[in-house]
């Protein structure tokens, strides 16, 4: 998933309940990656450029 092997698995004392709860709705290494090139294209594709040139 892109997290170091025992990120959370090797916490002494975390049930394995509470290491899914730890993990949760988190985003991993590789979306978050993965999100921000989206995010940067987005920004500075000629169509963006021009709209806030207008603005």
């Amino acid at each position: 998933m892109g997290l170091p092997a025992g990120h959370v698995t090797a916490v002494p004392g975390l049930s394995r309940t509470a290491q899914l709860k730890a993990l949760g709705n988190g985003v991993l290494p590789a979306q978050g990656a993965a999100a921000l090139r989206l995010l940067l294209h987005r920004a500075t594709t000629p169509a963006e450029q021009s709209r806030r040139k207008a603005a």
